[in-house]
Formats: C-alpha cells, structure tokens, sequence
C-alpha cells in the first residue's frame, strides 16, 4: 500500500523529499502524502485504505478521455497532438475565427515515448490530462500567437480542444534593450499622503506620483498588490491575502474623482458638512491608514452616488454597462460574491467568507445564488460599478503615465494567492486545493517552515480548466500596467505544500506544467506589452533562474541579499542585467531600519527568535553588515566626504550615505532600479514585519511621512535624483 501511495503522489506532482536551507533531507511522510491528495479532492477514505485501486480508477477516467484538456506549444515549433480520434475529420480554428482547411492526408503516426514526455509533463504523470493515444497527429506550425482550438469531427459529434500558442520570451521595452537602464519608485499605495485624499492613497495619488516621477527622469512607479480586498470587513488588510486577484481594491477610489458628484446634491451636501470634513481632515492627519473609518468615509459616499446614477441615468451609466458586458461571468461572480457576503454578515456578524455560508449558497453555479442575484440585483450591480469606477480610474493613472512618455508606467504585483474565504476560491474551488495552504520550508529565521494560508492551485485540475483561472488573472493585472512582478515565482514551477492543521516542516513540494504556464505568462506578457518581474527570493530550484532569464523574465535584486561568498556586498559591475535592484522591499527593513537593527530589536521584544544563540549572532552580523556596506561604497569612490570607514562612528544613517547606496545601485548594468521613499525620507520602520499576526505589529498601516505635494521640493529627494542620474551615465572613456 506504501509503494502504491507514492506511485499515486508522485503522478500528482508529490515530491519525495525536500532538503532545507542546511541541506537537512525531510522525507514526505505517509500522511503528508494522504492529505496533500485529500487536498487535491481525491475521497480521503480512497487515498487512505486502496491507492491501488484508486490508481485503476483514475486510469479508466483517463481512457475515456478523446483529446487533452489543453495543449501549449511555441509558435513555429511543430504541433503534434496525442489524441484517440484516428480516422476523424479535423479543423483548426484560430482564435480569431478563422478556420484552417486541413490537408487531403492527414498525417497520423505511432506515439513515440519522447513525444508522449514532452507534451504530458514529467515521466509517468498521467494526472495532468492525457488520454491514451491511439496515434498522433502532426500539423505545421502556427506562427499566430493566441488562443486557439482543434476541432476533431465525425458525423454530428465533435470533440474540440484549445491550442494555446505562445511565444518564446516576454515582452520588454525598448528602453531597457540593447543595454538601456531605467529606473523609478516602489510605494505601497495605501500609505501615500496628500492634502485631498481620504487618509489612505488613491488612484489620483497615483497618477499625481507617476507624474512627479516622470517629471524626475523616472520611467515607473511599483505599487503594492492591488487586489480587491473583503468590503465588508476593512479590517482585513494584508494585499497578500486577496478575496480577488483579478478584481481591484475599492478602498483605492478617489471618491471625489466619481463623475456623478458634480450631479449629485445629496452627495456634495454631505461631503461639504462640517462633521464629514472634520472626520476627512481626521483620516488625513493620523499616522496609520484607519481602513476603517476610511471603509465608512468612502462607502457612506459612494452608496449615494450608485442611488443617484441609478436614478439619473445617463452617459456614465451606457459606459457601464457595456463595461459590464464586456467583463463576462468573473465580473458576475465577483459581484455575487461581494453582495452575498454583504447580505449574510448584515445579519451574521461572525459570517466571515463563503464557507460559512448556508450551504445552497457555497456553490456559485447554484439556484439559490441565481437567485439571491436576481432579488438583489441593485446590491449586485452596485458592486459591478465599484469595480468598472476602480478600474476607469486605474486606466486614467495608467493614461497619464503614457502621456508623460514614461516607458513602463505602472509596476504592479500579483500575490502568489488568494484568501480561502473570498470570491477567487469561491469561483474557482474545484481547481484550488482543500484544507492546504501554499508556504517555505524551514529557514534561520523560520526553523518551523512558513504557512502562508492561501490555497494553492491543483495541477491537474488548473490543467483541465486549460489554465483559465491563471489566465484571467495575469490578464487582469497586466491590463493596465507596464510591468508585472509575480510575487514567489518559483511557485511557477512547484509550490511548497502545507496540509492544514500541521507544522509547516511536515510540507512537501508539489510540481507544476511549468512550461505550459511560463509559456502563457510570456503570451499575455506580449499581448499586453507588459514586463515581466520575478520576485526569486528563498529557495529556488537549480536551473530555475536560467530559465526565467532565457524566456525575458527579469530577476528581483534587493541590496541586502546582493552577497560574495564570504559576506561582502556584491560590487556594482557583478550584478546581472537582467534584472531589478533595489535597496529593499516591503519585507525587509528600510536602509535606516537596517543600519539601526530595528527589526531584529522588534523580533526580540515579540519573542520571534527560535533562540537567543540566533539573536545574538544575527546582532553581530549586522554589525559587521555595516561596515560591509561602507567598505563597498569606499570601493566605489562612493563614500560621502567626511564619513567614517568605521560603523561605529556613524550612530545615524546620514542622508547623504543613502544616496550613495542608490548611487551605488545606479552603477549596476541592471535594466532597472527602484527606490523606496522610506529610505528617502528616514523612515526607521518597514511595511511589513513577516512572521508577524495583525495584533502583534502594525504592518500594511504606516503612512509614509510627507504630503505627496511636498515631494518635489524635499532636498534628500532631489539630491538623491541626481545622484542616480549621474551613476547612470556611461562612464568617461580614459584618454
């Protein structure tokens, strides 16, 4: 029963086996293998007591199958197709509906094992969608990228299959070819200041910071997951744990920005009363986003605005509806969801996602949701209009960035999940997996693994859906960005698994089609013209990252983890080209945090260390990590006048001493750099402390200190400009 367990867990993609960071070997325990296959909706009774029967099972599903769920191929590359159907008439029919007369003779010939290997995946995985072949077709290549079918016919019967074609690198632009570097900021949008939001950024700060940045020599700005959050509870703020990937966070709408205030009466009177503008000008001043006060601010407003426009139609609400239309059913969905769980916590405060639903609910193909959409279609359309009203003002930044001749614009970031609880997973739950959340193995500061909560996707079940669901939402982010970072990218290749309920150390890595998906990220990276980042940060399989390189996937560079071998900062002209660099992220601490050691002396005082024998040695690491750094910069001849080699003698980190690090990470031939405004500004804590629940640190609430309107006549701001314009010239040829 051992062997046939693992038989059916490697041929779900299942590892073995993982090594940690110390090269320590973790073997996948029978249960973990149990319930990773429970997790991907196989009966658990099935998976516990007869593998081997449940192997004949799933092999017989199979030998029903005619074609292939879906097939990925490169343009120009011959396409041959495994399939059942020999002897049946078939037609090509390109996305554009333009159907291929085939050839007189089909050419048909025996499966060979390469052939099987390339297109089914890993040898001997038959739960990624292959039928048993009675031969292979073989067609010309395609050069025509997109979305297309195969028809195969006989009599009235048809059997069709997608044949996505895609290319073979990502799109990058012009300016970041044939050696060009760019560079511009990284801000989570929600902690930007100005004089007229609401206390928390919006897409006119947006649009106001590309401008600013452009106006700068700067070509993009980064922001942080814009995903749509839980409305009806805005106490759920990571980015990182969405209801949607593909829709947007409405708390990110400059309500004064909606078409239908300079109409509305009620509206304007209620925005212009002296108790609205005392609680605005509330929002504005205090130090942490009050999502919830700002949820109330908004929505107060913007309820009456949606009454007003339904009762006054005009243009705006044409426009609408053909947004609508054009949506299809994810937009639908979405919507459903939102007022469904709207309605149900009105009455349940403790209802807090669709599990706890009633169950004729849970299903959102069911009657009783068909329903509620019909008896509650305001409620539903009401939510439609956020989104169409989040995403016209999004592509208004997006408009401004282009008008600036910025060359990317906006850098957005996909979250590597969803929450279990909200609308994706709704959407979607037979392609999610069940009770397993997505993680990392053990590390240094994590010697118990890391689960992240998110439901991870099942391969075999995202193949059968012929990758729709990560389709539709690569489509969604890139649509109005010029840039893209997927966030833990290796997850394109495996994801490491954790069953619920069990320490993250008992997970186990589970593979992905990875080529098919990497081949898809570069289509919708060309069809939208957008750039592709790949944050590779942790453990990252050999030959990963020469592979992202290879298909035009730029890798993520952050100063601190930019290392020689023996400890010391890497210099300037050894780091790769392809890539982003950066003095931090979100995750890690700001330059003034780190020079300080605020973060490990907030992970002490939360009790975070595994040891105080860990503590210790990550202090005296710091230490040295200082004087690393101003040994690397006096390298560089970057060294301010007047500051000492020696840490010790520098207990503040001066402004001029971060403008010679982003001097220093100007110098590097990498394709783009970005800053932080928190290191601009001296800011000492980080977004994000991870490892951290909500009620221990105040991550993803922190305002950055200064009005955006301020910005451009700040001197560390302009002195740091021209430092990184003037490292970015080409250097004076010696004579």
């Amino acid at each position: 029963m051992t062997d046939d367990l693992k038989t059916l867990a490697n041929r779900c993609g299942i590892a073995d086996a993982y090594h940690d960071i110390w090269g320590g070997h973790h073997a996948t325990s029978t249960y973990t293998r149990q319930a990773l296959l429970a997790a991907m909706h196989f009966a658990p009774e099935a998976v516990a007591d007869a593998p081997a029967d449940l192997i004949k099972t799933i092999e017989a599903a199979e030998h029903q199958r005619v074609l292939p769920p879906v097939l990925v191929v490169h343009a120009g590359e011959p396409i041959r197709i495994l399939h059942a159907l020999q002897n049946w008439h078939w037609t090509l029919v390109l996305e554009a509906g333009v159907t291929t007369s085939p050839p007189r003779e089909p050419r048909f010939a025996q499966p060979s094992p390469q052939g099987a290997e390339k297109h089914l995946g890993r040898p001997g995985v038959f739960l990624h969608g292959q039928c048993p072949p009675t031969g292979e077709l073989e067609l010309s290549p395609i050069e025509t990228l997109g979305y297309h079918r195969i028809e195969f016919r006989r009599d009235a019967i048809t059997h069709s299959m997608p044949l996505i074609v895609v290319p073979r690198r990502c799109h990058q632009p012009v300016a970041i070819q044939e050696g060009g570097r760019i560079w511009g900021l990284t801000v989570q949008l929600y902690g930007v200041r100005s004089a007229r939001n609401w206390g928390i950024g919006d897409f006119t700060d947006l649009g106001d910071l590309l401008a600013l940045t452009a106006a700068v020599g700067g070509d993009l700005v980064g922001v942080n997951p814009l995903h749509a959050l839980f409305p009806d509870n805005p106490a759920h703020i990571s980015p990182y744990s969405p209801s949607q990937r593909g829709f947007v966070n409405v708390l990110y709408l400059d309500v004064a920005a909606v078409a239908e205030l300079s109409s509305c009466a009620e509206a304007k009177r209620r925005l212009a009363s002296a108790d609205f503008q005392k609680r605005l000008q509330a929002l504005r001043e205090s130090e942490m986003v009050d999502y919830v006060q700002v949820s109330r601010a908004k929505f107060e407003i913007l309820e009456i605005l949606f009454a007003h426009s339904l009762a006054n139609p005009n243009e705006h609400n044409a426009a609408f509806a053909a947004w609508r239309a054009a949506q299809g059913d994810e937009l639908e969905h979405h919507a459903r969801f939102e007022a469904l769980q709207a309605h149900f916590r009105a009455a349940d405060a403790n209802i807090w996602g669709w599990p706890a639903w009633p169950e004729d609910y849970r299903d959102p193909d069911s009657p009783a949701v068909a329903t509620f959409a019909h008896e509650h279609a305001a409620a539903v359309t009401y939510h439609a209009w956020l989104q169409w009203l989040a995403d016209t003002q999004l592509a208004a930044a997006a408009r401004r960035a282009e008008q600036c001749g910025m060359a990317v614009g906006v850098y957005q970031d996909l979250a590597v999940g969803a929450n279990p609880n909200g609308a994706e997973v709704w959407n979607w739950q037979a392609v999610f997996a069940a009770d397993a959340h997505a993680g990392a193995p053990p590390d240094e500061i994590n010697l118990m693994g890391q689960d992240w909560g998110l439901p991870p996707f099942v391969p075999h079940r995202l193949r059968d859906a012929a990758y729709v669901p990560f389709i539709d939402i690569l489509r969604a982010n890139m649509k109005h960005a010029g840039a893209l970072r997927i966030d833990h990218v290796m997850g394109l290749l495996r994801m490491f698994w954790v069953p619920a309920d069990i320490p993250a150390t008992e997970g186990a890595y589970v593979h992905y089609p990875f080529e098919d998906i990497l081949g898809i990220v570069a289509l919708e990276s060309q069809r939208n013209q957008c750039l592709v980042i790949g944050e590779d940060l942790g453990t990252v399989p050999d030959g990963f990252r020469p592979r992202l390189a290879e298909c035009g996937v730029l890798s993520y560079h952050p100063l601190i983890f930019e290392r020689y071998p023996d400890g010391n900062f890497r210099l300037p002209a050894d780091v790769p080209q392809q890539a982003l660099v950066a003095a931090g992220t979100h995750d890690l601490p700001t330059l003034r945090g780190f020079w300080h050691g605020e973060d490990l002396e907030i992970r002490a005082a939360l009790h975070l260390f595994p040891s105080e024998e860990l503590r210790q040695r990550l202090i005296t690491e710091r230490d040295w990590d200082r004087d690393r750094l101003l040994w690397a910069l006096e390298q560089e001849n970057l060294l301010p006048a007047g500051v000492s080699k020696q840490s010790a003698a520098l207990p503040e980190l001066a402004a001029p001493v971060v403008t010679a690090i982003h001097a220093y990470l100007a110098r590097t031939p990498a394709q783009i750099m970005v800053v932080q405004p928190e290191d601009i500004f001296g800011v000492l804590e980080q977004p994000n402390l991870p490892g951290t629940l909500e009620n221990q640190h105040p991550n993803w609430q922190r305002k950055l200190p200064l009005p955006l309107e301020n910005w451009a006549g700040f001197a560390s701001f302009t002195e740091l400009v021209t430092a990184v314009h003037a490292a970015r010239q080409p250097a004076e040829p010696c004579t």
